[in-house]
């Protein structure tokens, strides 16, 4: 496997741009409606470009590929952007199809509706899972949480300090994420039968290898794209940051 000129180990990031967004209220895919004049998957993709990763792997729904190869890796010369891929049902099928898709030494998992990711960020992220394996972007809650019973009635509240708001984003040695997707892969039906939902990669590798995941600090800003409520911030932001 080479190495990048600067003698660092081959990074590769898996941009995630399969999902439907429901709650978007749109008939557009969230991650090509417009934040200023270009799609919110452009952002994402721009900085993975623009950083130390060698190689990007796009996951996108199959009817989409085409649509996004055109109209977004070719228009905006993402030249890093060494395949697309079509996702799968849940989120954790995309992962694992992007997973497939590349051979690298750290692989840096992201959501394409966080348009706000940095190269600095990126950076930290490299150092850390150089050290740990595993490591996720995050920042600590500014509200109070509150664990819910099965009747929706509050039933404890963690201490704040202690309490991360995870996004993404996700870093891991490649040998150790693909080993956790596959066993996740081979018990998916016994995790269905117990209602387990995975819902981040720091979950594939905490709960079927035991790995320990280091948090390291994000950025508020860097917010998933869910709403309409959220384009709306998105577009301030952006302005902000004079992109």
């Amino acid at each position: 496997m080479e190495e990048s000129p600067k003698g660092e180990k081959r990074c590769a990031a898996i941009v995630l741009a399969a999902g439907q967004g429901k709650r978007m209220q749109s008939q557009i895919p969230k991650q090509y409606l417009l934040i200023g004049d270009k799609p919110v998957i452009y952002y994402a993709l721009k900085t993975f470009q623009d950083s130390f990763i060698q190689e990007i792997i796009l996951v996108t729904a199959k009817d989409d590929m085409e649509y996004c190869r055109k109209n977004v890796v070719e228009k905006y010369n993402f030249s890093k952007v060494s395949n697309i891929v079509a996702g799968g049902k849940e989120r954790y099928h995309s992962v694992y199809e992007g997973i497939k898709a590349v051979n690298c030494d750290y692989i840096f998992i992201h959501d394409g509706a966080r348009p706000f990711v940095t190269v600095e960020m990126l950076e930290r992220a490299y150092i850390c899972v150089a050290q740990y394996d595993a490591c996720v972007i995050g920042m600590p809650a500014k509200d109070t949480v509150k664990i819910a019973d099965s009747k929706g009635f509050a039933a404890s509240t963690p201490n704040r300090d202690a309490v991360w708001t995870i996004q993404t984003p996700q870093v891991f040695s490649y040998e150790l994420i693909r080993k956790a997707y596959s066993l996740l892969i081979r018990k998916e039906q016994e995790l269905l039968e117990k209602s387990i939902k995975i819902t981040d990669d720091a979950m594939v590798v905490e709960t079927f290898l035991g790995q320990q995941v280091k948090l390291i600090e994000g950025n508020y800003s860097n917010i998933k794209i869910t709403t309409p409520e959220d384009l709306q911030i998105a577009g301030v932001l952006l302005q902000e940051d004079g992109k």
